[in-house]
Protein backbone atom coordinates (compact mmCIF):
# COMPACT_ATOMS: atom_id res chain seq x y z
CA UNK A 1 0.00 0.00 0.00
CA UNK A 2 1.47 3.36 -0.99
CA UNK A 3 0.12 6.71 0.16
CA UNK A 4 1.19 10.35 0.06
CA UNK A 5 1.53 12.59 3.09
CA UNK A 6 3.12 15.92 3.95
CA UNK A 7 6.04 16.71 6.19
CA UNK A 8 4.64 18.96 8.95
CA UNK A 9 6.26 21.21 11.53
CA UNK A 10 6.22 19.83 15.09
CA UNK A 11 7.91 22.41 17.33
CA UNK A 12 11.49 22.77 16.10
CA UNK A 13 11.30 19.40 14.33
CA UNK A 14 9.38 18.00 11.41
CA UNK A 15 7.23 14.91 11.27
CA UNK A 16 4.85 12.84 9.19
CA UNK A 17 1.55 11.19 9.99
CA UNK A 18 1.53 7.52 9.17
CA UNK A 19 -1.89 6.02 8.36
CA UNK A 20 -2.97 3.19 10.68
CA UNK A 21 -3.38 0.82 7.72
CA UNK A 22 0.31 1.25 6.82
CA UNK A 23 1.41 0.73 10.44
CA UNK A 24 -0.72 -2.40 10.68
CA UNK A 25 0.74 -3.73 7.45
CA UNK A 26 4.32 -3.00 8.56
CA UNK A 27 3.76 -4.61 11.99
CA UNK A 28 6.22 -2.21 13.62
CA UNK A 29 6.73 -2.23 17.40
CA UNK A 30 6.59 0.94 19.52
CA UNK A 31 10.36 1.53 19.18
CA UNK A 32 11.81 1.96 15.70
CA UNK A 33 15.13 2.91 14.10
CA UNK A 34 15.36 5.67 11.50
CA UNK A 35 18.07 5.77 8.85
CA UNK A 36 18.55 8.40 6.17
CA UNK A 37 19.44 7.36 2.62
CA UNK A 38 19.57 9.65 -0.39
CA UNK A 39 15.97 10.53 -1.24
CA UNK A 40 14.34 8.48 1.51
CA UNK A 41 14.01 7.71 5.21
CA UNK A 42 14.05 4.07 6.25
CA UNK A 43 11.97 3.08 9.29
CA UNK A 44 12.45 -0.37 10.78
CA UNK A 45 11.89 -2.20 14.04
CA UNK A 46 14.53 -1.37 16.65
CA UNK A 47 16.72 -4.26 17.69
CA UNK A 48 17.64 -4.56 21.33
CA UNK A 49 21.25 -5.08 22.36
CA UNK A 50 22.08 -8.78 22.57
CA UNK A 51 18.93 -9.81 20.66
CA UNK A 52 19.39 -13.42 19.58
CA UNK A 53 22.37 -14.11 21.83
CA UNK A 54 20.55 -16.82 23.80
CA UNK A 55 19.66 -18.76 20.64
CA UNK A 56 23.21 -18.33 19.31
CA UNK A 57 24.67 -19.64 22.59
CA UNK A 58 22.39 -22.69 22.49
CA UNK A 59 23.42 -23.38 18.89
CA UNK A 60 27.11 -23.04 19.82
CA UNK A 61 26.63 -25.50 22.68
CA UNK A 62 24.88 -27.98 20.39
CA UNK A 63 27.82 -27.80 17.95
CA UNK A 64 30.38 -28.00 20.78
CA UNK A 65 31.72 -24.53 19.95
CA UNK A 66 31.39 -23.21 23.50
CA UNK A 67 34.68 -24.59 24.84
CA UNK A 68 37.45 -22.34 26.18
CA UNK A 69 40.09 -21.53 23.56
CA UNK A 70 42.91 -21.72 26.10
CA UNK A 71 43.36 -23.52 29.38
CA UNK A 72 43.06 -21.25 32.40
CA UNK A 73 46.32 -20.22 34.06
CA UNK A 74 46.28 -20.58 37.85
CA UNK A 75 47.19 -17.49 39.85
CA UNK A 76 48.97 -17.12 43.19
CA UNK A 77 45.54 -16.82 44.82
CA UNK A 78 44.35 -20.04 43.16
CA UNK A 79 47.41 -22.00 44.23
CA UNK A 80 47.91 -20.75 47.80
CA UNK A 81 44.83 -19.00 49.15
CA UNK A 82 41.74 -20.55 47.61
CA UNK A 83 40.08 -23.37 49.52
CA UNK A 84 36.89 -25.21 48.73
CA UNK A 85 34.28 -25.10 51.48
Amino acid sequence: MATKTRIVRIGNSRGIRIPKALLDQAQLPEEVELRAEPGRLVVRAAHRPRDGWAEAARAMHTRGDDRLLEESTPTHFDEREWTWS
